[in-house]
């Protein structure tokens, strides 16, 4: 084989793309991916996942700094905010987090190249390069280029004071008043790091509650708890326009419910209605594929598109937008070539939000079972009622299970509160290997530990005998 042929070629190194390229390469396909931009890890890395989980991370520490420390006899004056600093560590960490990446292409002996990648046919990509353009060929090829933010009419992205995700991670000031649209994942996310920094947030949106995709229980305690910090909810608005004056943002909405005007002025406007994929100029007109109405490339049980050889994974195809979503169908992909028999199961694919207290959802939700008419049985346990959470000063939120009132099976588990991020995964676990509540209730949970929460809310849904409540 040549030295541009290849048995894979991955177009995108977003965890989707980099985790589908090294297992390729384990199981002894020549494997190259192509990346458009100058470093590799696509979104997630770069101005997604891992910088903004930084943000999170150094503005908490700065806002307990301030809040929270006295109750625990600390005492501390003259805190200031060295926040080009802060940018700085930031991108340090996205920095050696691509570099890993890069480390483990070169481990794994796989070709990267950098530049556009586009279909001249099914086995022929052209990589598009700042000086030049070559031409690779590949037996089969998947595609895993990612998402970008969306928009709507009156609220369109100039980069400047109408911004994305990708410059909110990029400002050289903390806002005064940074106006957020879009009450999900992102804009709770960031709207979280400028409160906690000192700036205004309003967070406008048309649903009548935050986190919709959610559990509606977790949304309405997620929201007490960010009111409570300080964070102004415009639910039930339709923004109508917004307006980069200059020096500042002015927004107009209006209240679908009570048919009034709102107007809000700050000097930033975060706008996180969503993701769009990114299919852009990939050529996929030249070798037959279509994308769906929402943009999305149609692929069958398998992630095949309708030309053999070419797949498809991530946020490109259908489905939740999440990383570990894209990592999951990568490995499927490249195992599914090598012969062997992988499964993704998208029942059990966790959400979360990071913001703190965490949100943490899997499986069905007392809506989609009620919607559904399924009988369901269901147990909660409050965090407040933990003596490890009470050691914490972190007694916010709750657990919740949901379960079958004959077999007891786990039909969904929801959680707000200390570390429910990582919490999520002993219920996915359980729920994979179709666990009864009664099963995590009778294993031995540490003491005292978070995780003993969810024991107790696995107590509560089966005859109702949670121990400390």
């Amino acid at each position: 084989m040549s030295e541009n042929n290849f048995d894979v070629v991955v177009i995108g190194s977003g965890p989707g793309g980099y985790v589908c390229a090294i297992r390729m390469a384990q199981l002894g396909f020549k494997t190259a991916i192509i990346e458009r931009y100058s470093t590799l890890g696509g979104t997630c890395l770069n101005v997604g996942c891992i910088p903004s989980k930084a943000f999170l991370d150094s503005s908490e520490r700065y806002h307990q700094t301030i809040h929270s420390h006295a109750i625990h006899g600390i005492n501390v004056g003259d805190v200031s905010l060295d926040f080009p600093k802060m940018v700085k560590r930031v991108q340090d960490v996205v920095d050696t987090t691509c570099g890993g990446v890069k480390y483990l292409m070169d481990k794994n002996k796989i070709t990267t190249f950098f530049g556009h990648g586009s279909f001249k046919d099914k086995n022929t990509i052209a990589i598009k390069t700042e000086h030049e353009t070559i031409e690779i060929k590949t037996k089969n090829t998947v595609i895993a280029t990612g998402s970008k933010p969306t928009s709507f009419p009156g609220m369109e992205i100039d980069k400047k004071r109408i911004i994305s995700s990708t410059e909110a991670l990029k400002l050289t000031e903390v806002p005064e008043h940074l106006v957020v649209i879009g009450a999900g994942v992102i804009g709770l996310e960031l709207g979280s790091v400028y409160k906690r920094l000192g700036a205004k947030v309003s967070v406008v949106e048309y649903a009548d509650g935050i986190i919709s995709m959610m559990d509606k229980e977790l949304g309405r305690n997620l929201q007490k708890v960010l009111k409570r910090d300080g964070i102004d909810f415009y639910l039930s608005h339709q923004v109508e326009k917004v307006e980069n004056t200059g020096t500042a943002i002015k927004l107009t909405a209006k209240d679908i419910k009570k048919d009034k005007a709102l107007i809000l002025e700050g000097d930033y406007c975060l706008v996180s209605v969503g993701r769009r994929p990114y299919t852009d100029n990939l050529g996929l007109e030249n070798i037959g594929i279509s994308v769906d109405e929402r943009g999305r490339i149609p692929t069958d049980k398998h992630l095949k598109t309708t030309v053999d050889g070419v797949y498809a994974i991530g946020d490109v195809v259908k489905g939740t937008m999440l990383a570990h979503k894209a990592e999951e169908e990568g490995m499927f992909v490249a195992e599914q070539l090598a012969n062997q028999k992988p499964h993704v199961n998208y029942d059990l694919i966790p959400g979360v939000i990071y913001t703190w207290p965490e949100v943490a959802s899997v499986g069905k939700t007392e809506e989609e079972l009620k919607a559904n008419k399924v009988k369901y049985k269901k147990g909660s346990f409050p965090f407040k009622a933990l003596g490890r959470a009470r050691a914490s000063e972190e007694s916010d939120g709750l657990i919740k299970v949901l379960a079958d009132p004959i077999t007891d099976e786990i039909l969904g588990v929801h959680m707000i509160g200390p570390r429910c991020a990582d919490l999520i995964a002993e219920a996915v676990l359980a729920m994979e290997y179709k666990a009864s509540a009664e099963d995590v209730a009778r294993t031995c949970h540490a003491h005292p530990t978070y995780t003993e929460a969810f024991k107790e809310a696995c107590l509560a849904a089966t005859d109702n005998r949670p121990i400390h409540l």
